[in-house]
């Protein structure tokens, strides 16, 4: 984690990725938005994640409290300095944010669209995965693309959060037993194309645990702007 936080470098890319769910959920994804004031969240269906207008103020989290509901707990990017006393919470691993400055894009050949017939194989891949929260309605943030081996999905990533000029690439996952054939990456690309292609930049998340992702990542193209928690809090029952 030193490592990680001694090379992040929040110049890069524009200070709305501070707070991109929120960016996101009042900006072009608020169709997907359950809001109470300085609060929001995604349809459930859609994504785990709810958002603060800024974790600081104390109203944020009243609004959250209403928002979720007594007893309830959500997921929420941030720092577990800024929970209130009388909240539980506990940490669900560390993270890192990463900006693209020179991936090289493209489309592929061998990538399909996938689209609401396909969400079953997608979470099965998910499950054998585990890239991260992924529901069954994930799949409408945006574009998904997958590769198929005799006619069984094998790798996929496609498009999450969106805040106003960013799209996120993620849901970036390959079959164990295709690993190593840089289906990740080739992915990855052909995403962030479709991305650059509608004038948007792409960015991405990942585990700070996954050092080979990460590191993999930042060869192609991408720099790691910054380190930041993933938390499970629990509004007070009270």
């Amino acid at each position: 984690m030193d490592d990680l936080l001694a090379r992040q470098d929040p110049s890069i890319g524009d200070p709305i990725l501070d707070n991109a769910v929120w960016a996101a959920l009042t900006g072009p994804q608020a169709r997907f938005a359950e809001r109470r004031g300085l609060a929001s969240r995604y349809d459930p269906d859609v994504s785990v994640f709810v958002a603060l207008a800024d974790p600081a103020n104390p109203q944020a989290w009243a609004d959250a409290a209403q928002l979720i509901g007594p007893g309830e707990s959500f997921a929420l990017a941030g720092s577990a300095a800024t929970v209130p006393a009388g909240w539980t919470w506990m940490s669900v691993g560390g993270g890192v944010q990463l900006v693209d400055v020179a991936l090289e894009k493209g489309p592929d050949p061998e990538t399909s669209f996938l689209g609401p017939e396909d969400v079953p194989e997608m979470l099965a891949l998910v499950a054998r995965n585990r890239p991260g929260p992924f529901r069954p309605r994930t799949i409408e943030l945006g574009t998904y693309l997958g590769i198929r081996r005799g006619g069984e999905l094998i790798a996929m990533a496609g498009e999450r959060l969106h805040p106003p000029g960013w799209t996120e690439i993620s849901a970036v996952c390959t079959d164990p037993a295709y690993r190593g054939q840089g289906l990740g990456t080739r992915l990855v690309r052909a995403v962030a194309h479709g991305i650059a292609e509608r004038g948007d930049r792409p960015f991405m998340h990942a585990a700070a645990s996954n050092t080979n992702a990460i590191r993999l990542y930042e060869s192609i193209g991408f720099r790691l702007r910054r380190v930041t928690d993933f938390l499970s809090v629990t509004v007070p029952e009270a």
